[in-house]
């Protein structure tokens, strides 16, 4: 008697332990952080990041398709981009504030993915009517932009201040790109192939660099189906 009290007792005690590790597992399973980058769109950001031609926006948000000049001189649009994961930050060469800061950190992010065909920066002027395509040619090769991974674009401002605040949402101030208006943005935003938003983060911070830097290798993963 005592003898099948013990066996049932011991068989309790296994079930026990067997559902609690099965517990652990799919917990684990559902609690683990994800390696998938969020998709980020206009109600979900900090509204003051929005612009308010885009409040109130329904749908899947995508970034707005663009006609610019490069450093080379020639015409890039959002189809030379083709299917590339994006980097884009609005910076000015003449700034003394900021600006270095951003461009040595994108610069550490172009040596990240030196060889990765997939990842394409996109450096766009504020100060288009000061950044000719000479100058920006010239401050390209100060900071060794491979032109395979990196444009740096100018040509119509009002294009390119609706780029920061209506498609990235890089900018908290609210303008027209007119003559009296001014972006001055220390943000780094990731765009997938599809051109959803993935990430923001400040390109004046080593931390916040390094974070989308390992970001890009999720992306990327996800991107190739690894």
């Amino acid at each position: 008697m005592d003898r099948s009290r013990n066996r049932s007792l011991t068989l309790r005690i296994g079930l026990f332990f067997a559902i609690t590790v099965v517990a652990i597992g799919i917990g684990y399973l559902f609690l683990r952080p994800s390696d998938e980058l969020p998709v980020y769109h206009p109600n979900q950001l900090d509204q003051r990041l929005v612009d308010p031609a885009v409040k109130g926006a329904k749908g899947e948000h995508h970034i707005s398709g663009f006609n610019l000049i490069d450093q080379f001189g020639g015409h890039y649009t959002l189809n030379d981009v083709g299917e590339r994961i994006i980097v884009a930050d609005f910076f000015f060469t003449t700034c003394a504030t900021i600006c270095p800061k951003m461009t040595v950190q994108m610069e550490r992010v172009q040596e990240a993915y030196k060889d990765e065909d997939l990842l394409m920066l996109l450096s766009h002027s504020v100060t288009p009517e000061i950044d000719s395509v000479p100058v920006l040619a010239a401050y390209a090769k100060l900071h060794n932009a491979d032109p395979e991974r990196w444009r740096f674009l100018t040509g119509d401002r009002k294009q390119i201040y609706a780029l920061a605040r209506q498609s990235y949402f890089a900018a908290m101030d609210e303008g027209d790109g007119g003559p009296d208006d001014f972006v001055h943005t220390e943000n780094f935003v990731l765009v997938d192939p599809q051109r959803r938003i993935r990430g923001f983060y400040d390109g004046t911070s080593v931390k916040d660099v390094d974070r989308l830097i390992a970001d890009i290798a999720k992306l990327l993963k996800e991107v190739k189906g690894a």
